[in-house]
């Protein structure tokens, strides 16, 4: 969790970077398609934008800041930021049918493949 990333801001213009840090994920396979699961903890629904470009699908989660008090920290591990990742989409995704739940700071996105690309039986006749 304590990998981090730089991405250019949305004004390129003024030449600014923003940190954020890189969320854990675990994709399966299913037979519909395919399960993408993203760990931010700290992240409510709120906080939580999902954005697709053509295949370019970008997770963005921000935390609320929680209360600061260095003078009484002694020990911590866990990074404070926003976590944002970029994942390019295989054709055979249906992007219409892409759902997303977040429960306990673990987003869940369920890929759809499109109809045509799904796997069937052929039957056989005389």
């Amino acid at each position: 969790m304590n990998n981090t990333t730089l991405c250019e801001t949305k004004n390129p213009t003024r030449g600014e970077q923003v940190s954020y840090l890189l969320p854990a994920v675990n994709i399966y396979q299913t037979p519909e398609g395919y399960t993408l699961e993203a760990d931010m903890p700290g992240v409510t629904r709120d906080g939580l934008e999902i954005y697709l470009d053509q295949n370019e699908l970008t997770l963005l989660g921000r935390r609320q800041p929680g209360p600061s008090k260095p003078e009484t920290t002694h020990y911590r591990e866990s990074a404070s930021g926003d976590f944002r990742r970029v994942f390019e989409l295989d054709p055979e995704i249906d992007t219409d049918k892409i759902t997303a739940r977040v429960e306990n700071g673990v987003l869940t996105l369920h890929l759809a493949r499109r109809e045509q690309v799904k796997p069937r039986q052929i039957a056989i006749t005389d």
